[in-house]
């Protein structure tokens, strides 16, 4: 069987590597006979071949669109996840945001995908729904594409810490082993969509921070992506200071769970209050995931509902 496939709208050498390698890759892996012409593939095969090769090349493509660079590692991963059936450009070319070292970053649900669009459309995007939703790791894909594409210079990660006062003096080690702890889930996201060697020259060139809210008052940040996990633990004053750090050509994205707000009973949360004082402004997105966006264990979903039911 023979297909011809049109490439449009990408650099061919980004595409097709250097001396057509990664087309090589595939054609060695799948297997088919492939000729190239300009912009035009020419292959033939087996039905199923053909149709891999199809999935796997719409996926390269979106993902030089998205201004990531391809190389065999990247394709392996493509191959594997097709031949295990879980790739499928039709139901999730349009929302991949990031090619990790897993594979491609994509929404799973209705809710998640809504989040991505608010994430593309605004600067500033509120998303609260429960634990598993993909809030957090939705949001560290987004920065670490928009980082990728130069469209940033910097990321910034950041939680509350309600006890990093005083009481971290009493934990052994410097800082950074004293407020680790409290940024660990940011630290799991980042190792699930990049390999360790990229966020330690990340970490150590300060392209990315990781620190705690409170760290982020008298400064000014400018081409960055601001993301603040865990924003129901925020006080009214510390979000307010948080958004007020928002610099030129920065984009801040908040994301947390009004129903597991750890402050003492007295302190008001500042992510309950930014959802009322900000609801009505331009180019600010608010996004309410629920149970039916979880993408954890199948249980998750239904602890969730258990507590909320016993709640009532």
């Amino acid at each position: 069987m023979k297909k011809k496939f049109e490439i449009k709208g990408v650099d061919l050498t980004e595409l097709y590597g250097i001396g057509d390698k990664n087309i090589l890759f595939l054609e060695k892996s799948l297997p088919l006979n492939i000729n190239i012409r300009g912009n035009s593939i020419f292959c033939q095969g087996l039905k199923k071949d053909l149709d891999h090769f199809s999935v796997i090349l719409g996926h390269m493509v979106d993902s030089i669109k998205k201004g990531n660079n391809l190389n065999s590692k990247d394709i392996n991963q493509l191959l594997a996840m097709n031949m295990q059936k879980t790739l499928d450009r039709r139901k999730s070319i349009s929302n991949v945001i990031f090619y990790g070292k897993k594979g491609p970053v994509h929404a799973r649900t209705d809710g998640q995908k809504k989040l991505l669009d608010s994430l593309c459309k605004n600067d500033i995007v509120i998303s609260i729904g429960p634990a598993g939703t993909g809030k957090t790791f939705l949001a560290v894909a987004y920065a670490l594409s928009l980082l990728e594409k130069h469209e940033i210079e910097k990321i910034i990660f950041c939680r509350p810490a309600v006890e990093a006062g005083e009481s971290l003096g009493f934990l052994p080690g410097d800082l950074k082993d004293k407020i680790d702890p409290y940024l660990a889930p940011l630290y799991d996201a980042l190792h699930e969509l990049l390999p360790k060697s990229k966020i330690k020259m990340f970490l150590s060139k300060g392209i990315i921070e990781i620190i705690p809210l409170a760290y982020m008052r008298g400064r000014t940040i400018n081409r960055s992506v601001m993301i603040l996990d865990e924003a129901q633990n925020s006080s009214t004053i510390q979000m307010k200071m948080f958004l007020t750090r928002l610099g030129v050509d920065s984009r801040a994205i908040i994301t947390g769970d009004i129903s597991q707000i750890d402050l003492p009973k007295k302190s008001s949360s500042g992510l309950v209050s930014v959802l009322n004082i900000l609801k009505n402004i331009k180019d600010i997105g608010i996004v309410e995931l629920n149970e039916h966006d979880i993408a954890r264990h199948h249980l998750v979903k239904h602890i969730i509902n258990a507590y909320s039911k016993s709640k009532g």
